[in-house]
């Protein structure tokens, strides 16, 4: 992994202009780190002119270097266009896991009485999506079917992720699959909880069904959490999570690529939001979640950039706790504004830590 590289895949619409303001944060007078940003055109435009070409490229580029900061994409509709950028990321990368985390943003009050992290590591393929789909029969009689696969290799991958995100966190391994309706299928990635759960003893884990899952998250306001889960599971439990903080615009996404070892070799990094169309061009976007999602890569470097990861997230969780907020978190700041402020104070940070 080439950790002075960044691979940045540019955006549509708001995820560019976020993604840009991201980038304002990596610079060398910032950070006091030299990064290089190669830098693929991956608007809706672009993917269409390219017929997709570039995408590919850009996953080579990850492969290659071993770090990927996304803007948000479009992703259009019809079927016999360009689709997801994000799938063929995930596949040309080798992705195995997404992980998403819900976190508490200083003065935004969190629903049901949540407050400690909660992190969703799913499968980044398979199961639900790319599934072979097909319909027999007419009128009332019409059946729709769908093959389903999931691999023993990324079930291993997601469980042992999870239970190393818990261990580094101070974290419980919940949840899991509903592997007594499904024990084949769903309960070859309970297998793979429970055996890694042997191989870190230490790791709290209470493995419970999806719907149970569900029902207790807004009940456990206590130990972090680490959900291990199948890809569509994974998929809507962000999409519960990450509200249950009062806003999505402190969680970052990470798409994790393993070697053998199940030690990363590609991250690409992304906010969970999207493409805020009705934003673009406005100044009001809210850019913490492309920040902290750039501040996560740093994690990978050496210990001058880890340091530097560090200050961008404090810098930016403090700038909120002090009020300098933009309009989805009650405040009135801009875009530009609330960087320039995560900007000073991580410059700040460096500084002072530099004179211990």
């Amino acid at each position: 992994m080439d950790a002075n590289t960044i691979v940045v895949l540019e955006g549509d619409q708001t995820g560019q202009e976020l993604l840009d303001e991201a980038l304002r944060v990596l610079q060398p007078d910032v950070i006091g780190v030299a990064l290089d940003f190669p830098r693929f055109d991956l608007s809706l435009e672009s993917r269409r002119a390219t017929e997709n070409r570039i995408v590919y490229e850009a996953a080579a580029a990850i492969r290659e270097h071993g770090l990927g900061l996304k803007g948000a994409t479009v992703t259009p509709e019809g079927r016999d266009d360009v689709g997801s950028p994000n799938r063929i990321l995930r596949e040309e990368i080798g992705g195995q896991v997404i992980v998403r985390t819900g976190r508490r943003i200083p003065g935004v009050v969190p629903l049901g009485g949540v407050h400690a992290p909660i992190s969703i590591v799913r499968m980044a393929v398979g199961d639900a999506y790319g599934a072979k789909e097909w319909r027999e029969g007419e009128g009332d009689d019409e059946v729709a079917y769908r093959t389903e696969r999931i691999e023993r290799r990324i079930c291993r991958s997601v469980a042992e992720f999870s239970f190393r995100q818990a261990e580094r966190t101070g974290a419980k391994v919940f949840g899991g699959p509903k592997y007594t309706v499904s024990p084949t299928y769903e309960g070859m990635l309970k297998e793979e909880m429970d055996t890694a759960a042997k191989r870190h003893p230490d790791v709290p884990y209470e493995p419970q069904l999806i719907d149970a899952t569900f029902a207790l998250l807004v009940a456990s306001t206590g130990a972090p959490l680490v959900i291990p889960a199948l890809n569509r599971d994974g998929d809507i439990l962000s999409d519960l999570v990450l509200p249950l903080f009062g806003s999505i615009a402190g969680s970052e996404s990470l798409l994790v690529a393993f070697n053998e070892e199940y030690v990363p070799r590609a991250v690409m990094a992304e906010a969970a939001h999207g493409t805020a169309p009705s934003l673009e061009g406005k100044n009001v976007a809210n850019p913490m979640a492309m920040i902290l999602a750039a501040a996560a890569l740093l994690a990978y470097g050496d210990e001058e950039a880890q340091q530097a990861g560090r200050a961008i997230r404090e810098a930016s969780l403090e700038a909120v706790s002090e009020g300098v907020r933009t309009a989805d978190l009650g405040g009135h700041a801009g875009t530009s504004e609330f960087t320039d402020e995560v900007i000073r104070r991580t410059r700040t940070k460096l500084e002072i830590w530099a004179t211990h």
